[in-house]
C-alpha cells in the first residue's frame, strides 16, 4: 500500500482528500501546514508528498524543498486553487501541479501515474 503525505491547510478539503484517498485504498496522513508535515517526514517513510502550495507558516513549495532533503525518495505533486500561482525553474521540477477544482478520478489517476513512474507524469 502506497502512503501519501497530505499538506492542505483547508479542514474540508483536507477532511475529503484524506477520506478519498484512502477508499481509493491508500495510507493517508495528513496535515494543515508544512511545519507539521516536516516532523513526519523526518520519522516516517512516504511514497508521496502531496501538498498544497499556498499555506501558512510554510508554503508547499519550501516543503517540497525540505522533503527533497529528508526524504529524496518521496515523490511530489502539488494542488492548488490559485490560477496564478506557477512553478518556475527548479520548483517546476519539484513535482506536478494539479489545479483545484478537480475531478476525484483525475486526482486519483495523477497520483497512479507519479507513482508507477508512469513517462505521461514526468515532471513539468
Amino acid at each position: 500500500m502506497f502512503r501519501i503525505l497530505l499538506a492542505e491547510d483547508d479542514a474540508s478539503m483536507r477532511f475529503y482528500l484524506s477520506r478519498a484517498l484512502e477508499q481509493a485504498g491508500y495510507a493517508v496522513d495528513a496535515v494543515d501546514r508544512g511545519t507539521a508535515a516536516l516532523p513526519l517526514l523526518e520519522a516516517e517513510t512516504y511514497d508521496l508528498l502531496l501538498s498544497d502550495i499556498v499555506m501558512p507558516e510554510m508554503d508547499g513549495i519550501e516543503l517540497a524543498q525540505r522533503c527533497s532533503e529528508l526524504s529524496p525518495y518521496t515523490r511530489i505533486m502539488f494542488i492548488t486553487g490559485f490560477a496564478g500561482v506557477s512553478l518556475k525553474g527548479n520548483d517546476a521540477r519539484q513535482g506536478r501541479v494539479l489545479s483545484k477544482p478537480f475531478h476525484l478520478r483525475d486526482l486519483v489517476a495523477e497520483i497512479e501515474r507519479v507513482l508507477t513512474g508512469d513517462p505521461a507524469s514526468a515532471s513539468l
